[in-house]
């Protein structure tokens, strides 16, 4: 495989070239009659696979290969538009448009065009995923460019959001709720998300705030669209990492979109201070058809098989870490290996029903069932010294005192088979001035889950006493749970225009669960403000947000599962501001939101990398409160750049803790969550070079600070030690042999491909040792350390992505 992906990439770059025309760019802004700003209008280049949609200030950009061409212009519920051009190679126009509404016409994407303007979402933009360097590649990562997003780790699709664990994350795929793998620990375990970024037509995000329609969890909403395409596609990647297959086909009354993908990131896994035999091995196919029964009804069919096994036999570790006075390294030496496998099956049928122009019903059906499986079975044994730091950092000199000689033996055989069925009806319906919205959900889960393990640390050297009645184990689990958990919820929201410049949403969630016996209610309201200049929009959302029992909340560290947990609830209040402005020569866009949530029950928790611990039995009460700010826009022409900032607090008080110290009792309070991530910075910043504008350059840097950990036994309150802060840049050079600015392109690329882009990465450019976790290891004297688990160093990747002509 490694052989076929350089040779392929040698072939690309040693085509011969020739001369060829750079591209006709038409950007503007689409209004309505009202001269407001219209969203999600469709461009399309007539005769051309060139289309796009404008965002929410009605702001378009598209591209022409033919210097006469026309551009249309639609938006179902009013009257579409077609403009003719004739320009010289490479022009620059600029086209703004006004639509008028059509009065006998009122369809699905009208009606959701009213509910675009209201959401309190920010619209991801997808070009972006196949430029920025991801060393994971999953869709996720992308998030994490995001204000209000937070995360320590590059290898996961996990994500922290404004105080919040992944586990409070909703992810959509056409309506379809996706749900994850459970028993996964590490981010070097996790394979390929459910999202296939090829297939992503349209991705909206939101870190709060968001509608009744969604569901009931209590940080975020990701709503992924796999929607229609506008020509038939057969596109290509690959890379020393991974491998994608797509094809988008059309047909007269249906179409269909297919994804084969595989990931092997052995090369980057090695690269960690353990080192062994690493064999991580992921690959999933996913399958959208649609068939049109007539102009009123159609019937959608998404399948997903994911598949993926994570082996390792691990050798031997070293670990270099400490203070300028007092440096320590671990050496370990291991046997024994660990295998990790999934299988994820996910299907879901929709049928769409538009009895009448104002009138659209969903009915949706899904089903997952999940095996995962982890057995692992490692004996390392350790010596824990202290050395001479007077030497370069990179040549430790002599040990200089011993802190400790043992061994550590971690053993597990551990099986979850998930099984979740849900049946979903969704009705939107526009009357005059109102968008209304209601829906009817029933789901299923199964559990059935299979818990044996067990480790050992022994700090003075004896692995095992003579007399083995003696012999004590740590963290002993030893379970076999089986469980059923059945949720109804409803829902019911009225969005209405108040007058030219504001829009008012109300809505409401009922859910019961099987679980908790609950009746809960989550009404929810955003308010939006568009002042006469076009430019700003001003939002305030607040909400109450409800989250019932799951199994992974129920589930303590021991394996025992706690029946009678009651619903997680936040109340949520927030405002936004958004300003689009004319600065450098280009269109930039400002959006900023503060926001306070408290919460007077949550399951409180613990974080070992990837894997959250719930302590199940007990009840907290917190708060989260912050702020998020961003701007972005063509700082480069053609290329989209963004600079973010989130600053949040997060603390929650667990009901009823205490101990004593010096004869008295002495209760915690508020304690930082695991999640309280103070700052958070991101940049993405895309550039050319001024003399060779088909070579450009793609800069990701993150920065997050400190997050508090303590050992994984130990009660949150001693959770007083903390990861450094989180410091990563990625850069990666691309080379668009297609690209519209080029005076030359490759003849035999230009006649056979509609994209061709070599990318060379370089992943952790700075070679910077970020922690993602701890080894929790004692010396002779009982002192405790917290030996650094490391991410990833420096890696150089390259990738290729080809387009091939209808």
């Amino acid at each position: 495989m490694l052989q076929f992906r350089l040779i392929l990439f040698l072939l690309i770059a040693c085509c011969g070239l020739t001369v060829a025309q750079p591209l006709v760019r038409v950007s503007g802004i689409i209004y309505n009659d009202e001269k407001l700003p219209l969203s999600q209008v469709t461009v399309i280049v007539l005769g051309q696979a060139q289309s796009t949609v404008t965002d929410e200030f009605g702001i378009y950009t598209i591209y022409s290969k033919s210097k006469t061409f026309a551009i249309k212009y639609s938006l179902l519920g009013y009257q579409p538009q077609t403009l003719k051009f004739s320009e010289r190679s490479g022009a620059r126009i600029t086209q703004n448009l006004s639509l008028v509404g059509n009065i006998n016409e009122l369809e699905q994407v009208n009606i959701t065009n009213k509910q675009n303007q209201l959401s309190n979402t920010t619209t991801i933009n997808i070009a972006d995923v196949a430029s920025m360097p991801l060393v994971s590649g999953n869709f996720e990562t992308l998030l994490k460019m995001l204000p209000g997003v937070s995360t320590n780790n590059e290898l996961s699709a996990q994500y922290s959001v404004r105080g919040g664990n992944f586990d409070e994350n909703l992810i959509y795929i056409n309506d379809v709720e996706i749900n994850r793998p459970v028993l996964i620990r590490n981010g070097q375990q996790e394979g390929l998300s459910f999202i296939n970024s090829e297939l992503v037509s349209k991705a909206k995000f939101s870190a709060g705030g968001f509608e009744a329609k969604y569901g009931d969890k209590l940080s975020s909403v990701l709503d992924i669209r796999y929607d229609k395409p506008d020509s038939n596609q057969t596109i290509l990647s690959t890379s020393l990492l991974n491998t994608s297959l797509t094809a988008k086909r059309i047909f007269r009354r249906s179409f269909l979109l297919t994804g084969l993908r595989y990931k092997n990131n052995a090369n980057v896994l090695i690269k960690q201070d353990e080192k062994g035999s690493y064999s991580p091995n992921f690959g999933d196919v996913q399958v959208l058809y649609q068939y049109d029964f007539s102009s009123k009804f159609n019937l959608s069919f998404l399948g997903n098989l994911n598949l993926g096994q994570f082996k390792l036999v691990p050798t031997n570790r070293e670990t270099k870490f400490g203070t300028l006075n007092t440096t320590l390294r671990l050496n370990v030496d291991y046997n024994g290996q660990e295998i990790d496998d999934y299988q994820a099956l996910g299907t879901a049928v929709t049928a769409t029903y538009s009895p009448k122009p104002n009138l659209v019903i969903k009915f949706i059906n899904s089903y997952f069932n999940t095996i995962e499986r982890e057995r692992f079975d490692i004996d390392g044994s350790y010596v824990f010294d202290e050395v001479d730091n007077s030497f370069p950092i990179e040549d430790f000199g002599p040990i200089t005192k011993n802190r400790g000689v043992g061994s550590y033996y971690n053993y597990g055989r551990n099986s979850l088979n998930t099984q979740i069925f849900a049946s979903e009806i969704k009705v939107d319906q526009n009357f005059n001035n109102h968008v209304f919205s209601w829906g009817l959900k029933f789901d299923k889960s199964k559990y059935d889950d299979r818990l044996n393990e067990y480790n050992f640390t022994d700090s003075a050297g004896y692995i095992l006493p003579n007399n083995r009645k003696d012999i004590v184990l740590q963290n002993v689990i030893n379970v076999e749970n089986n469980i059923d958990i059945k949720n109804y919820s409803a829902y019911i929201q009225d969005s209405y225009s108040l007058s030219n410049y504001a829009e008012l949403q109300l809505g409401a969630r009922a859910t019961y669960s099987s679980l908790s016996k609950q009746l809960l209610i989550s009404p929810r309201m955003l308010l939006a403000y568009r002042p006469n200049s076009n430019n700003k929009i001003l939002r305030f959302t607040a909400g109450v947000y409800k989250q019932p029992p799951s199994y992974r909340t129920i589930r303590d560290f021991t394996g025992k599962l706690i029946i009678n947990q009651k619903a997680q609830s936040s109340y949520n209040t927030s405002i936004g501001y958004d300003y689009a402005f004319d600065a450098f020569g280009t269109r930039l866009k400002f959006t900023s939101e503060a926001y306070f949530k408290y919460s007077d029950r949550l399951i409180p928790y613990k974080i070992d990398n990837l894997r959250i611990k719930y302590l199940a039995n007990e009840v907290s009460r917190g708060y989260a409160y912050g702020a998020d700010f961003s701007i972005g826009g063509e700082f480069v022409k053609d290329l989209v750049s963004y600079f973010r900032m989130s600053v949040m607090h997060a603390n929650e008080d667990i009901i009823g803790d205490s101990y004593v110290q010096n004869g008295e009792i002495i209760y915690p309070g508020y304690l930082k969550r695991p999640t309280d991530q103070r700052l958070n910075f991101s940049v993405f910043f895309q550039d050319r070079l001024l003399n060779s504008p088909t070579y450009k350059v793609h800069l990701n840097m993150l920065y997050g600070s400190r997050l508090p950990i303590g050992p994984s036994q130990t009660p949150r309150y001693l959770d007083k030690f903390y990861i450094p802060s989180y410091k990563r840049v990625d850069i990666g050079f691309s080379k668009d042999f297609l690209d519209d600015a080029a005076l030359h392109k490759p003849k035999f690329l230009d006649k056979n491909f509609s994209s061709v882009i070599l990318f060379f990465e370089v992943f952790n450019m700075l070679n910077i040792d970020n922690t993602v976790s701890y080894l929790w290891l004692k010396d002779v004297d009982n002192v405790q350390y917290a030996i650094p688990n490391y991410l990833t160093g420096r890696q150089f990747n390259l990738k290729l992505i080809v387009k091939l002509k209808n």
